[in-house]
């Protein structure tokens, strides 16, 4: 690196996207603070409580991994923007080996077995996963076209997204292996074939049929869709017929498929998410509890919220998981209507910020892994939001720069500030 380079490449990093990170994580912190605030806490506990003491605390760990994350992203500015390219495969098998060592010696915590401990701390290899599945999956892109419609091209980035989903459910950690979905929003970018998209899509419909619709009645509605088809197109039945069978056997087949599945594949846990979102007054003091009170302290903010410290679902811990998975709550109930749609609006905001540095990308690599990022971060947004309104199950996904843990925090921060770091060089990449 010529000493030259560092400043220039400080003057070249996008600013507001900055911003808008430090805002967020400072708003998050705000939260969780808020979460895990108890009245009989020491008014000002950092001058009253040993260092050992104040490790009690969420919101005093929270606020040292927000000192760690500014160490981090120093790094990861300072490095020279090529590794990332160079090295993305030799990351992604690292962290393939490090998922796999993590299923069988990482010790089981809500069920999952998903973190390594390091002394008194504990890192989940899923969330920095994600970061490595992103470079891999750039780095194969670039080197291909997927609007020629090369299936062996497409069998291989297939694998490269589902290895670590595989491994992830492995250890139980259903949640994140969910996330990997967002990836094709980014393929699609890149020239995926949009069937693949709506049939990705028609098949959750049909599973959500399925579970909601008696199976005679979407047996008689498939079949009766087919009949039409046949008659208002002569083609489908003339040079078509077998293939249009076989979607309509392969319909019937997910229709009926969908209990075993439900019954046999899915935990007793996951099942209980499902019949929640589906009837949410079903058991409203025992499986359906963490929606129900979520939804309550949501609207028990009313338009202006009832003040920093002072809501009462979070004090009295009537929330699961409220530092975590459902920190949104805290926002609702002590920020208000108001509050919602500021942290709503910054999150759209550093999304499309995020939309636009990918596009000025002069490497297929820095604008694949653009889209990576920002369709990862949209889904842990959306679904997490979804989950606190009782719009989606409850997944264990946290909110991006806003739930406690270091895990999440770090994951994240690298997965931006690595785009920012490439777009800091974009201009060098026409050089090489």
């Amino acid at each position: 690196m010529s000493p030259t380079t560092a400043p220039r490449s400080s003057r070249s990093i996008d600013w507001p996207t900055v911003l808008l990170y430090l805002v967020l994580v400072g708003l998050g912190w705000v939260a969780v603070y808020a979460a895990s605030y108890s009245p009989e806490a020491p008014a000002h506990p950092l001058s009253v409580l040993s260092f050992s003491e104040l490790m009690a605390f969420n919101w005093f760990k929270q606020l040292l991994w927000m000192g760690t994350s500014v160490v981090l992203i120093g790094v990861l500015l300072v490095v020279d923007y090529k590794a990332y390219d160079t090295l993305a495969y030799a990351l992604y098998g690292g962290m393939i080996l490090l998922l796999i060592v993590t299923i069988f010696v990482a010790r089981p915590i809500a069920g999952s077995r998903s973190w390594l401990e390091l002394g008194p701390v504990r890192l989940q290899p899923a969330e920095f996963a994600k970061f490595t599945t992103a470079l891999a999956a750039s780095r194969f892109m670039a080197g291909i076209n997927l609007r020629h419609q090369n299936w062996r091209d497409q069998a291989v980035l297939a694998g490269l997204t589902l290895l670590p989903v595989v491994l992830i459910l492995a250890s139980n950690e259903t949640g994140q292996a969910l996330v990997y979905g967002a990836l094709l929003l980014a393929f699609f970018r890149e020239g995926m074939s949009p069937l693949i998209l709506l049939l990705i899509a028609a098949g959750g419909v049909i599973l959500l049929l399925a579970l909601l619709v008696p199976k005679l009645w979407l047996v008689i509605g498939f079949t009766v869709l087919l009949l039409a088809a046949l008659g208002l197109n002569s083609r489908l039945w003339r040079h078509h017929l077998p293939l249009t069978l076989s979607v309509w056997a392969a319909t019937l087949g997910m229709v009926f498929g969908v209990d075993y599945f439900f019954n046999h594949i899915l935990q007793p846990h996951q099942r209980q998410r499902i019949e929640m979102l589906i009837d949410p007054g079903k058991d409203p003091l025992g499986k359906g509890w963490n929606v129900t009170q979520s939804k309550i302290a949501l609207g028990s903010g009313g338009w202006l919220g009832k003040g920093f410290l002072m809501g009462t679902q979070t004090k009295f811990d009537f929330v699961p998981e409220q530092s975590t998975d459902f920190i949104f709550c805290t926002v609702g109930e002590e920020w208000g209507w108001a509050g919602c749609l500021v942290v709503i609006v910054l999150y759209l905001t550093l999304l499309w910020r995020i939309l636009l540095v990918a596009e000025r990308q002069k490497s297929v690599f820095g604008r694949t892994y653009g889209y990576c990022v920002a369709s990862i971060l949209f889904v842990h947004f959306a679904v997490n939001l979804g989950m606190t309104m009782g719009l989606a199950p409850v997944v264990g996904i946290p909110l991006p720069f806003f739930s406690y843990g270091g895990s999440s925090l770090w994951s994240f921060t690298i997965l931006l500030f690595t785009l920012l770091a490439l777009d800091a060089h974009r201009k060098q990449d026409l050089l090489r």
